[in-house]
Parts: structure tokens; C-alpha cells; sequence
């Protein structure tokens, strides 16, 4: 396939498994070279959280997610947690962006003291000595000491700390356009295109424009 955008994905066993799913489906619709990354624990809350059933091999997987999101061949990589000579594993690969979405609290203690026990952190610490750019999804409530802790000295870092905590101001009618507000806002912040949630400010200014289309009077 023709050149695009590079873009590391990972679940880790936070609940909101449908933000990263629906993440994935929109970055293959935009186009975007996926490389996927699941933990043991994310696979479980997928199969709790929706109505997938992911195979255990990388291989497997792929294909599966292939097919299920119309990704064009060569455009998803999956690799497993201990794939060491995966591309996000070494600052030498290719520079791309680092989601974790949903990012679990455990996660974020590996990332904020520097632990590579996995792919998915070793993924992350690559991120951050590279100074790329890594968004962090955490959904868990309250949140504790330590986890504020984390989560600050990961900002401190150069992290972005995303909560997937969905406004309210677009009107939500479904528990999808809830997911769709928080996946809109990584689009957002990763640069891709995206028609799930308008703008703050574009539904008015769209509204003012139709209005003072309206105010024009026809001609004799």
C-alpha cells in the first residue's frame, strides 16, 4: 500500500476496551499503518466489555481484525507482548506516535519508574526518551495517590494524559457517542481527520451560516 502515517496502538486490562477498538477501526479508515499491541489483560476486559473474541496468536489476531475492520493488506501489524524486535521496541525503528488506550493504572506505574517488562512498555519508555509523542487513556475511578503521582510525573515527562472521560456539551443519545467523544479527541490530537464530534464552536458557527443564508432575499 501507498506511504501513510505510522501510528503505535495499545490496550492495556483498563475497563473502556471499546475506546481502543473504535480508535483502531478509525485510524484504519483514515488510512493510518497500525501497529497493535494487547496486553493478556486487555484481551479478557474485550471479552467482557464486547462482544469479541480475539485469537491468542499475533497472527491470528491480525487477520481477524483484518477482515473485521477492512484494513488493506500490510496496513495492521500485530505483535505480541514479548516481540523485542517489533518496531516500537527500539528508539532506532521507525518514529511514530504511542496511543494506550485504555491505559491501566499499572501501566502507568511501569511507565512513570521505567519498567520494560512487556512490548507495550517497552513501547512507552521508548516514547519517552525519544521525546515522541505518547497519549495515555486511564480510566479508573477515584484515583488514588499514586496514581495522580504517575500521572504527573509522566505529564512532567512529556506524556499526554488523556482520562476517557466524555463530555457532555454534543449531546450524547448513545453509549457510542460517548466512546466517540474521547476517540475524536485523540484524532484530534494525533492530526487525523475526523467527522464523529464537531468542534467546539463549528455546530454554532455552522448554525449562524445557515441562518444568514436564510435572512438572503430571493431575487425578482
Amino acid at each position: 500500500m501507498a506511504e501513510s502515517r505510522v501510528i503505535n496502538l495499545a490496550m492495556t486490562g483498563a475497563s473502556g476496551a471499546p475506546y481502543g477498538l473504535r480508535l483502531l477501526e478509525e485510524m484504519i479508515a483514515a488510512g493510518c499503518q497500525v501497529r497493535f499491541m494487547v496486553s493478556r489483560a486487555a484481551q479478557v476486559v474485550i471479552s467482557t466489555e464486547t462482544d469479541l473474541r480475539l485469537p491468542g496468536s499475533p497472527d491470528a489476531m491480525q487477520q481477524y481484525l483484518e477482515e473485521r475492520y477492512g484494513a488493506e493488506p500490510g496496513q495492521l501489524q500485530v505483535f505480541g507482548r514479548e516481540d523485542w524486535f517489533a518496531p516500537p521496541a527500539s528508539g532506532s525503528g521507525p518514529k511514530a506516535p504511542l496511543v494506550i488506550c485504555p491505559c491501566s493504572t499499572g501501566t502507568l506505574s511501569a511507565l512513570a519508574n521505567g519498567a520494560s517488562d512487556n512490548l507495550i512498555e517497552r513501547a512507552g519508555d521508548v516514547a519517552l526518551k525519544e521525546k515522541r509523542q505518547l497519549i495515555l487513556v486511564p480510566r479508573e475511578s477515584p484515583y488514588s495517590e499514586v496514581h495522580l503521582d504517575n500521572m504527573l510525573r509522566l505529564t512532567r515527562m512529556g506524556a499526554i494524559i488523556m482520562p476517557a472521560s466524555p463530555g457532555f456539551y454534543h449531546e450524547p443519545a448513545t453509549v457510542g457517542d460517548l466512546v466517540n467523544f474521547i476517540v475524536a479527541r485523540l484524532m484530534d490530537h494525533l492530526d487525523l481527520d475526523q467527522s464523529l464530534v464537531a468542534r467546539w464552536g463549528e455546530a454554532r458557527a455552522a448554525m449562524k451560516s445557515s441562518r444568514s443564508k436564510s435572512d438572503i432575499p430571493d431575487g425578482d
